[in-house]
């Protein structure tokens, strides 16, 4: 039974205009969402069952994936499917009716919001004369959009070719291959499928050889980062979970913040000073997402290699959607498989986002039920709002650089040049200026910073 939406309310696209001459609009797109009910998968780890998502909820993803690239959906459906058939994943019923709409509606493309076998692929375009792709397709076409940076490129293009090499079969257009280039929604490619599998084999080397230089350039930068010993944090999330409107908040930058899947692709790293000081890298990663496919995290090693090596991960979480406890699970796997603990409490910090969207009575059982005896409380934000954010920061600062400690100096007159650094990197309580010209000074500072204000009036006081 399929369950349809009306696709016409919110569309991101904008229709054609005819003025004289006929203009070419969006592309006509008709998203499906298969659900197998006898589709139970198991986490790789514990073998225990995975959270399973609403349909509602993947119904909603699929069509805010479709949208990110502009897409003009004309219908959209959940389809329950009791038997999945090996040639074309939906009954021959479904697919005929799915033929009708497209034929009707003058699509384009069709979604299907689930991985595709090559034969369901090339079977599912020759019964429906359209174009189809499966959620990993989608995902390397939005990825292809979304890259700026020239690593970003690269990476895209590796996944699209890895990706496309299964998949050079004739397509439904006679003697054509039906993708060409690095994107899905250009025209037909060549049609000599053995030259363009060769093809696609040496432009995969070359691509891994660019990769690599990256790599070992992203390795130079580290290291050199690593001489001025800033510690490196981390933003990781579900995507849309407001990773980049949190990184703008602590760094005061104007990165694209959008409510879109994967606003974000290139990541992005600024230096922040926190409350007491300390000075801390700060970097926004590309968001993660459900079955996220392994050549697609591979590819993108060397951007998400900054979260492997950074000293404090900060897991963000929508706490405001419904599917939040599945999205963390969907998160702590890719973590896992990057080699990061997500149930490590010194280095992962949880944070929940957008609480400004909760109300009272929600906010407090969600607390209440997030509480693990084994993990730190999570700390509860709001990204857009401000709320929560000076405890996260202090929070971030205690784990890079310990404890707040009173102390109190004395500051000499030819040590006056350290006042301002003692009010810039400490929280002043009290300042009494002395006859002889000194000045104590009682202040609460972090124990990184008391080390360094200790060395500091040794070196004075040696000179």
């Amino acid at each position: 039974m399929a369950r349809e939406k009306d696709a016409d309310r919110g569309v991101r696209g904008k229709p054609a205009h005819n003025s004289g001459t006929e203009a070419t609009g969006p592309t006509r797109a008709v998203v499906i969402v298969p659900v197998l009910t006898r589709h139970q998968r198991n986490d790789d780890e514990t073998n225990r069952p995975r959270l399973t998502r609403s349909a509602d909820a993947r119904h909603d993803e699929a069509v805010g994936l479709a949208r990110a690239i502009n897409l003009d959906l004309i219908h959209t459906a959940v389809v329950t499917v009791n038997d999945p058939r090996p040639a074309t994943l939906l009954g021959s019923g479904k697919v005929a009716e799915f033929a009708e709409i497209v034929k009707e509606g003058h699509a384009e493309v069709v979604i299907v919001d689930h991985p595709l076998t090559p034969v369901q692929q090339r079977n599912l375009e020759k019964e429906m004369d359209a174009k189809v792709l499966d959620r990993t397709g989608l995902i390397l076409e939005i990825f292809g959009e979304r890259a700026r940076t020239k690593e970003g490129t690269l990476q895209v293009e590796l996944a699209h070719l890895n990706y496309q090499k299964g998949r050079l079969v004739r397509s439904w257009t006679h003697l054509e291959r039906q993708r060409g280039g690095a994107g899905f929604l250009g025209g037909p490619g060549e049609t000599q499928i053995e030259s363009d599998r060769r093809q696609l084999q040496e432009k995969i080397i070359k691509l891994k050889h660019e990769l690599e230089t990256v790599r070992r350039t992203r390795d130079l930068h580290r290291a050199k980062r690593k001489k001025v010993p800033f510690p490196v944090v981390a933003i990781v999330g579900y995507t849309n979970a407001g990773k980049s409107t949190l990184f703008n908040r602590l760094t005061g930058a104007d990165v694209l913040a959008e409510d879109m899947l994967f606003a974000t692709l290139d990541p992005t790293l600024r230096r922040v000073r926190l409350p007491h000081g300390t000075p801390i890298i700060l970097s926004d990663t590309v968001g993660f997402i459900s079955d996220l496919p392994t050549h697609l995290v591979a590819a993108f090693r060397a951007t998400l290699e900054e979260v492997v090596e950074a000293d404090l991960v900060i897991h963000l979480r929508d706490i405001s959607d419904p599917d939040t406890a599945a999205q963390a699970e969907d998160v702590e796997r890719i973590l896992a498989d990057l080699g990061v603990d997500a149930g490590d409490a010194k280095r992962v910090v949880e944070v929940w986002n957008k609480v400004d969207l909760l109300d009272d009575g929600n906010r407090e059982r969600l607390l209440a039920d997030g509480t693990d005896a084994n993990k730190a409380p999570p700390i509860a934000i709001s990204a857009v709002t401000g709320e929560g954010i000076d405890a996260l920061k202090a929070l971030i600062e205690t784990r890079m650089s310990g404890e707040l400690e009173e102390l109190t100096v004395t500051i000499e007159p030819p040590q006056f040049g350290l006042v301002d650094w003692l009010y810039r990197n400490g929280d002043v309580v009290s300042r009494v200026d002395n006859e002889d010209g000194s000045a104590t000074i009682a202040l609460k500072a972090t124990h990184t910073a008391r080390q360094e204000i200790e060395s500091r009036l040794h070196r004075k006081n040696r000179q």
